[in-house]
């Protein structure tokens, strides 16, 4: 049986509209769950693309990089959507394996090459308590999945730009 891989759900923009810049809450994984994305050189590729997103009102907030998957908050601003913002990430990523020596995943079977799931997952933060709430359960990933003792203590996790409300 073959693997059926979906896209990103479909926006709802009219009933968002009153949020100006909104905030999310984004999670991406590599194909195949591979464990490709805990080293120094993806966390500063990384942070380097999260850096250059003030030119494109992009602030990129916490976040958390696992070996097979990433976490981050974005407020993303009217220059951008989340869907180019999550893609560029993805291929900045992806050359950064491709310099490390990594090959993409391949699907025997299907078409599929790539490091990625297609897709994301987003949610569209409406409070602070969310904020705060989402982010202290992924700061504790990295303890649940036995690589560190304390949360404090992966290396792979930090914040780019102070986001400290939902709304401003």
């Amino acid at each position: 049986m073959g693997r059926i891989f979906k896209g990103t759900p479909p926006r709802l923009p009219v009933i968002f509209q009153s949020y100006d810049a909104p905030l999310y809450f984004v999670t991406f994984n590599t194909l195949l769950k591979r464990p490709l994305l805990g080293s120094d050189a993806v966390h500063a590729a990384f942070r380097t693309y999260a850096e250059a997103g003030l030119k494109f009102n992009v602030a990129t907030g916490r976040y958390v990089i696992m070996p097979d998957h990433v976490h981050v908050f974005a407020r993303i601003g009217r220059d951008m959507t989340l869907r180019r913002w999550a893609g560029g990430l993805k291929q900045c990523l992806g050359r950064k394996l491709v310099e490390l020596g990594h090959d993409p995943t391949t699907i025997p079977g299907a078409k599929l090459r790539s490091f990625w799931q297609p897709g994301f997952f987003d949610h569209l933060l409406r409070h602070d308590e969310s904020y705060s709430q989402k982010w202290d359960y992924i700061w504790h990933n990295p303890v649940r999945a036995g690589l560190v003792a304390r949360p404090e203590d992966w290396p792979y996790q930090g914040e780019v730009h102070p986001i400290f409300r939902v709304q401003h």
